[in-house]
């Protein structure tokens, strides 16, 4: 017998995506949190009060100083539009690049274009490939989900650590809620703990370049350096699709084919090994709140997810190139492909200390977040939720 499977009838988050719940209407608790993000953080003029009295303190902060804020640029469309917006808004913003030797040519050339055209300094901070190579080989061998874990962490402490050094305070960051949805913990979590733990199991090869990110560098860099982490698209009328055709027609911008495809990495992991080794297919997160949001409609959401994340065409091409860059034989992939799948909750981290603070310390959490992190919209909903 086939089991239909549960889909909101508000997006399309299924019952695959772990922690989730549906109603007596089939609203899902995913959906409820969209709602309670959308509520906290409004836009249209409330909105653009908020952020330019942002921008009143940014510029107040860097006002003897080269640069007012910072801002860590991939190529892709969030960084590019948010380098444009700083400069609109009269910002002086210093552009910082983590290369990985993972970046695509079309992003390298996006980062060029942009900072170029408006006459923004840009920082690229090289991380020794062999370095990348070997963690990315050990998160693989760990069997976790999300393996581009040591990228996400190396660019958290390569802006706190630059803007440390210059004296910048703020650092503008181009996530977005109502375009990529909020990813359930399983999926991606990960830490600088997790990292020194798998490393010291599966590393071979001594980490000089590559700058970790603890929770003791999140409090010393935002609660003994004062430096705070501001949303801009939480608040203004952003559309990824506008803001994409608008780089085309200003910059010559070139799109690069996918969410966070600008990394040929992170693509690897969001189109291949999150869905062929684990069933886990991103899209269904990121699509139901461009559907909430009003971006795309959910019957062509739902007709995206009929086709594979990655190409089939170009499929064994691109795969024969990453495992060569990764110095993995197809039959050594292969078997780490079939291997028993793992969780973070497997290895040692810093994940339950986290949970716990997040919940018992409010004056912790304020000194450190000019905003609410979306955990503790996630707990709060969950409270509700067992009320009911």
């Amino acid at each position: 017998m086939i089991i239909q499977e549960k889909i909101c009838s508000k997006g399309i988050w299924d019952d695959s995506i772990p922690g989730i719940s549906f109603d007596e209407n089939g609203i899902s608790n995913y959906y409820r949190l969209m709602t309670m993000l959308m509520e906290a953080y409004p836009r249209g003029e409330s909105g653009l009060r908020v952020w330019k009295s942002f921008v009143k303190r940014i510029s107040a902060s860097g006002k003897w100083k080269q640069y007012d804020c910072i801002i860590g640029v991939s190529g892709g469309t969030d960084s590019s539009y948010l380098l444009w917006l700083a400069k609109e808004y009269g910002l002086r913003p210093l552009a910082v690049n983590l290369d990985n030797g993972w970046s695509s040519d079309i992003s390298v050339k996006n980062i060029k274009k942009i900072t170029g055209a408006l006459n923004i300094d840009l920082e690229t901070y090289v991380i020794n490939y062999e370095e990348i190579k070997d963690l990315s080989q050990c998160y693989i061998k760990a069997g976790i989900p999300w393996v581009d874990i040591p990228t996400d962490l190396a660019i958290k402490a390569v802006l706190y650590k630059i803007a440390a050094r210059e004296g910048i305070k703020f650092v503008l960051r181009g996530n977005d809620f109502r375009s990529e949805g909020t990813q359930p913990r399983e999926w991606t979590y990960g830490d600088g703990r997790q990292l020194n733990y798998l490393h010291k199991k599966f590393g071979k090869v001594k980490l000089r370049t590559f700058p970790n990110y603890r929770i003791s560098s999140l409090i010393y860099y935002s609660v003994l350096k004062n430096i705070k982490s501001i949303y801009p698209f939480y608040y203004l009328d952003y559309s990824k699709s506008i803001a994409q055709q608008f780089l085309i027609d200003k910059f010559n911008w070139e799109y690069y084919g996918g969410h966070h495809f600008e990394n040929i990495f992170t693509r690897f992991v969001i189109s291949y090994w999150l869905f062929e080794k684990f069933g886990i297919d991103k899209r269904k997160i990121t699509l139901s709140a461009q559907v909430v949001s009003g971006e795309i409609s959910r019957d062509a959401a739902l007709k995206m997810l009929e086709e594979k994340p990655y190409n089939e065409n170009e499929k064994q091409h691109f795969l024969d190139y990453v495992l060569k860059k990764l110095d993995f034989t197809t039959e050594e992939f292969d078997a780490l492909l079939s291997a028993k799948n793992c969780s973070y909750l497997d290895y040692p981290s810093d994940y339950r200390f986290i949970d716990r603070l997040i919940h018992i310390s409010g004056p912790v959490i304020k000194k450190v977040f000019l905003h609410k992190p979306q955990s503790l919209f996630q707990a709060e909903l969950r409270k509700s939720e067992s009320l009911t």
